[in-house]
């Protein structure tokens, strides 16, 4: 996600519950995989879980005191868990005041990437709690944005990771992300192009296929050079793209899908299926802006 020479560090947004280490762990094992520094990063703005349950302070110097405590405690946690799992690894912390968006995209300026956690709900109700920051980072991150799932998913052999391909300029880019993260973890990636059929489907089927495998073939081109140890399998995969992609996430590394970088996807990723896509998916999600 870096270039070459590049020490950019891996961003994650730490929370504040201590059951909630999966996105930190994936954070602290991406960063030592590439031989990168870790920032783990808190935002003050609202007490942590152990703090709600004490008595409101009477002034705002007590109860803005009483955050930077809490908040400075929930990163030295964060950091001795990420030191016990990589005891080489460099770790720093940054206790930030203001809002976890605002203050989550700043940091993906100058970041190989941005690692988050989600909590899956229900299948009616958002995956991300109201309190959570992914979405809004999302819209205007300035490098790859990981979101990880609790709890941590089962991966099935072999290991592998997903790209959705639409043929755009955006997806071009997640392609890339998605043959590196392959090479890191030494595992298969599956390249799907999903068609969904027309109700005149009869009529129409075999050029959009023709056109699928064309534009799956294009995308692919010259990577396979780049990363010759990647066993690549290109699919076109007829049926709703919600529903594909979340059935092919069941077991994988990850999926790894395209944005614009200004909000909203494009492609087959565009508003509704970007939605059900983050609601359903089972493994981590990489989003990954456009280079402009």
């Amino acid at each position: 996600m870096s270039g070459p020479g590049e020490r950019r560090p891996i961003v994650v947004g730490v929370d504040p519950d201590p059951a909630r280490r999966t996105a930190l762990a994936w954070a602290a094992d991406d960063a030592a995989r590439r031989r990168l520094p870790l920032r783990a990063v808190h935002a003050e703005g609202v007490p942590t879980r152990g703090y709600r349950r004490r008595e409101v302070p009477p002034s705002w110097e007590e109860w803005n005191e009483a955050l930077h405590k809490a908040g400075k405690q929930v990163l030295e946690e964060a950091a001795a868990f990420v030191t016990a799992r990589h005891p080489q690894l460099q770790v720093d912390t940054l206790l930030a005041e203001g809002d976890p968006v605002w203050v989550l995209r700043e940091q993906s300026r100058d970041a190989t990437a941005v690692v988050v956690g989600s909590r899956h709900l229900s299948r009616t109700r958002e995956v991300f709690g109201s309190a959570s920051v992914a979405l809004p980072v999302m819209a205007h991150t300035h490098c790859p944005l990981v979101i990880v799932p609790e709890p941590e998913h089962i991966t099935q052999d072999p290991a592998h990771f997903v790209v959705g391909v639409d043929g755009s300029e955006h997806s071009a880019a997640a392609v890339d992300v998605a043959f590196e993260e392959a090479a890191l973890h030494g595992a298969q990636l599956r390249a799907l192009f999903v068609w969904e059929p027309g109700p005149l489907r009869i009529f129409d089927e075999h050029g959009p296929q023709q056109e699928g495998r064309r534009l799956l073939s294009e995308i692919v081109a010259g990577r396979r050079d780049r990363f010759p140890e990647v066993d690549l399998r290109h699919e076109l995969v007829v049926g709703h793209p919600v529903q594909v992609l979340t059935e092919a996430s069941a077991h994988a590394l990850g999926l790894v899908v395209g944005t614009r970088g200004r909000g909203g996807f494009t492609g087959m990723l565009l508003g509704s299926v970007s939605q059900g896509v983050l609601h359903h998916a089972r493994c981590p999600v990489i989003a990954v802006p456009s280079r402009g």
